[in-house]
């Protein structure tokens, strides 16, 4: 019997037009979440779903990776069965100028 075909699996991001400063800002404000962005910002890149050091859940670290997309803070993307995150940062800057490097920062600096 032939396996069925399956369809590459997706994951909807919002246009950074659609995105308030206050979804942005409500996202960057858990600690957890600036984790994240602080390693993706260290990364340089792409970090599968796994390979974060939080103090949390899988299933609340997929939560706060939720919270991210949504507010266009990072994009998602699966290679086979991993789940890569990237920042946005080019559409993040162009949108909300200079936030995404305060709050790494500042981040940085409070740690």
């Amino acid at each position: 019997m032939a396996r069925p075909r399956t369809t590459p699996r997706t994951v909807e991001h919002p246009e950074l037009s659609e995105v308030t400063l206050q979804q942005a800002l409500e996202a960057l404000a858990d600690p957890v979440r600036r984790m994240v962005v602080c390693q993706l910002t260290r990364a340089g890149g792409e970090k599968g779903c796994g390979t974060f050091d939080t103090p949390v859940s899988d299933s609340t670290l997929t939560h706060h990776f939720t919270v991210l997309r949504e507010a266009g803070v990072i994009r998602q993307h699966y290679r086979g069965t991993t789940k890569l995150n990237s920042l946005r940062t080019a559409e993040m800057e162009a949108r909300f100028p200079g936030l995404l490097p305060a709050v790494v920062t500042a981040a940085e600096t409070e740690a």
